[in-house]
């Protein structure tokens, strides 16, 4: 049964606004960092979201995965730029990056559609 991204990034967006209730400075400054990190400058957010869903693969987080899918979908990134930064992610991670590269790419199209 394929994971349901969309449910995963909800359920964990929920959980961390709870972590930020309980530690709101360091949720700012996550925030923050973030903002900061994603806009366009020398890399387009579009390709820094790629870069960051490969990491997603690559350390296995399912959670990280639905985020970095959905946002680069809002990015405007295409499933063959996805698949290219799949084969990247499986070069530098092997075997476990091929299976989470698949669930990758499962959740990009869920978030296209």
């Amino acid at each position: 049964m394929p994971k349901d991204y969309a449910e995963i990034a909800n359920r964990l967006s929920a959980e961390m606004k709870e972590v930020g209730k309980a530690k709101p400075e360091v949720t700012a400054a996550f925030a923050s960092l973030g903002k900061a990190v994603y806009s366009d400058a020398a890399l387009t957010r579009r390709t820094k979201e790629l870069i960051a869903l490969a990491i997603a693969i690559t350390v296995r987080c399912d959670g990280c995965v639905a985020f970095h899918a959905r946002q680069a979908v809002e990015a405007g990134a295409t499933r063959e730029e996805v698949v290219d930064t799949i084969g990247v992610a499986v070069q530098m991670g092997g075997g476990p990056s091929m299976v989470y590269g698949a669930d990758a790419l499962s959740a990009y199209d869920q978030f296209a559609a």
